[in-house]
């Protein structure tokens, strides 16, 4: 499987997993209850200079953002339609400042880090009954993991069909990117029960990112 992680030594690929994943949720969490575009703006240059701190490259910060930032604007598009310009303003700024500082930190930290903080945050559910510490930790984990690998199936299909000079239309890409995932993911389920992953340690599945 490929991976958004990106191997490096910066400040922030050193610092705690926990820390990362619990500032991230605190940002989210202050976005949501301010519609202010003055602070909403102001998320948005903060998100970009950690992003550019990590020096990760115009080419590849635009490969990582792309998909999500025509996502947003489709959104923008809608919601200035429904509910005019203001609104449609803030969930612009909103979701581009969470989009950035997510993907830093996806890029910061390795699969197997992931897995380990969130396995370790669900403790006190698994104790109440409510999950499985160890397999949401590797439920999350298989998300993150997934994520390249569709993109890259998408990429791969689309120039399938430009080398064949197929018109390309949403449902001629989305039948075989579906069927191509869920044959990969049951693939992927099998490997897993096959060795007794879940409901151990996870932490094997993230080595190497």
């Amino acid at each position: 499987m490929k991976t958004l992680y990106v191997q490096g030594d910066t400040w922030l690929h050193r610092l705690s997993p926990g820390l990362k994943l619990g500032g991230l949720a605190v940002f989210s969490l202050l976005l949501f209850v301010t519609a202010s575009p003055v602070v909403l703006a102001a998320a948005v240059f903060l998100a970009g200079a950690i992003h550019a701190s990590m020096c990760f490259g115009v080419a590849r910060t635009w490969q990582q953002l792309r998909v999500i930032l025509l996502s947003i604007s489709i959104l923008t598009v809608f919601t200035l339609l429904l509910n005019g310009p203001a609104d449609a303003l803030a969930v612009f700024l909103r979701l581009v400042a969470l989009a950035v500082l997510a993907a830093t930190i996806t890029a910061t930290t390795s699969t197997a880090e992931f897995i380990d903080t969130i396995t370790a945050g669900a403790r006190p559910l698994e104790r109440i009954g409510l999950v499985k510490a160890a397999d949401l930790g590797l439920a999350i984990g298989l998300v993150v993991r997934f994520v390249p690998e569709v993109l890259a199936r998408y990429e791969a299909i689309r120039d399938a069909h430009h080398a064949r000079g197929l018109k390309q239309r949403p449902l001629t890409l989305a039948v075989p990117l579906i069927i191509q995932t869920l044959r990969h993911a049951d693939e992927i389920a099998a490997a897993i029960d096959a060795r007794g992953i879940r409901g151990q340690n996870n932490r094997k599945l993230g080595e190497g990112s």
